[in-house]
């Protein structure tokens, strides 16, 4: 008899990769990754051509010249015969800036509203059921324009500040004020300051780092560091004996006495606004066109995130709600100590992807003039050097990164607070 052949000892043909379903998946994978790459080379190579056919190849050397424009609201310092690169990153800062207040706005408000909608109240739920649906169901654009033009209509100008029979006042014992061109706050300014580090020296990516906030950052992570080992300590005793030490004071001192002690030794202080000539001189100034954009991106965003948080709660099983109410939990103690923690493995997921909308929507800025990188480097310098592509391509890199980052950091807590199953 004639023995059987094994498939595994088989010799491997070409024609395997058509008819053998071991390797047919792979040969379709290939071909396709290959017809797409083939698809691009293309796509890229006839847009050069085409490019320079019409003299305009792609160059980056724009990003060297002079921007020739001002951007009223920014962290770093900023002129306008700096070059396009740095005005885009100037741009840059203002979009974080933007997302990361947003974000934590969102959030907070977010959470507050999920947890009242399912209150047992009836006109506080229904109150907060409005709320989201007008904000959800409205484009985000429509609520960034209404919040300027509620912020330039409604609030005082300048000159209302002043005389004797001064139809407006400044609030928190005069050291804000509240007007029509924007918010004036005090500065915090230190007698005794330490300097600023200049990092990257004359790139258009320089900054000046204060030693001074350097220095209280340090004492806060330090603060909390010892705050944690403080807790772990109280913790041990808990398990060791089943009762936990009082530690409020102890984290409260260590958290407050090496920042006060730290902020006297800096001779820290506050710069208030005072109106001079037309305006209000002094402090810090953040413009109607921020606040105005913060302010609609976190209300427009925490509409979403409290249906995420609402529905979160309700996947956790009542029994729970029951068994902890049983033990003498209050309500509050229950809905913080055993519904949110586990609501959060529902919660986080959906919330990262709010977290990137808001991001991305706030290229709305241009719409009430907040300079972000749209403004600078999709805006302006798009228009002065006639470099659409370019700036195109930069412009998605930038929210292709920002995007990317929120995720991973977003992803890294998901898994870290979600639950470990046996």
């Amino acid at each position: 008899m004639t023995a059987m052949t094994d498939p595994a000892r088989e010799s491997f043909r070409l024609s395997m990769l058509i008819y053998d379903t071991r390797y047919r998946s792979f040969t379709i994978q290939a071909v396709a990754l290959l017809g797409f790459m083939l698809f691009g080379a293309w796509l890229i190579s006839n847009t050069i051509t085409n490019l320079q056919t019409l003299g305009k190849p792609v160059q980056f050397g724009f990003l060297l010249e002079p921007a020739q424009y001002d951007i009223n609201q920014r962290l770093l310092d900023y002129n306008n015969r700096d070059t396009h690169l740095r005005a885009a990153f100037i741009g840059l800062t203002n979009t974080l800036l933007v997302a990361f207040l947003g974000c934590i706005a969102a959030t907070i408000l977010g959470v507050f509203v999920g947890v009242l909608r399912l209150s047992k109240n009836w006109l506080v739920a229904k109150i907060m059921t409005v709320y989201v649906e007008v904000f959800r169901n409205v484009p985000v654009l429509l609520w960034i324009v209404l919040a300027m033009a509620v912020l330039i209509e409604s609030l005082p100008s300048p000159k209302d500040f002043r005389g004797d029979n001064a139809t407006a006042s400044m609030s928190f014992f005069d050291s804000v004020a509240v007007t029509n061109r924007g918010v004036y706050i005090p500065e915090p300014l230190f007698s005794r300051s330490l300097g600023n580090v200049h990092l990257l020296g004359d790139s258009p990516l320089r900054m000046d780092l204060s030693l001074d906030l350097l220095a209280i950052v340090l004492v806060i992570i330090a603060s909390i560091f010892a705050i944690k080992k403080v807790n772990a300590r109280a913790t041990a005793i808990q398990n060791s004996t089943g009762l936990r030490p009082t530690t409020w004071h102890v984290n409260l001192g260590i958290f407050f006495v090496p920042l006060i002690v730290l902020l006297i030794a800096l001779g820290f202080h506050l710069g208030y606004p005072e109106l001079k000539g037309f305006n209000f001189q002094g402090g810090t100034h953040l413009r109607n066109s921020l606040t105005a954009l913060w302010l609609a991106l976190s209300l427009y965003t925490a509409a979403f995130i409290a249906e995420i948080v609402r529905a979160g709660i309700l996947a956790i099983s009542h029994g729970q709600t029951e068994a902890a109410g049983a033990l003498g939990l209050r309500p509050k103690r229950i809905m913080s100590l055993v519904v949110l923690p586990q609501a959060l493995r529902v919660i986080i997921p959906p919330l990262i992807s709010n977290y990137l909308n808001l991001t991305k929507n706030s290229s709305l800025a241009i719409a009430v003039g907040y300079m972000d990188i749209t403004g600078t480097l999709g805006g302006i310098t798009m228009n002065q050097t006639g470099r659409e592509l370019e700036s195109v391509l930069m412009l998605m890199l930038a929210y292709l990164i920002i995007s990317l980052s929120i995720s991973a950091v977003m992803n890294w807590y998901n898994s870290r607070v979600k639950l470990v199953e046996r």
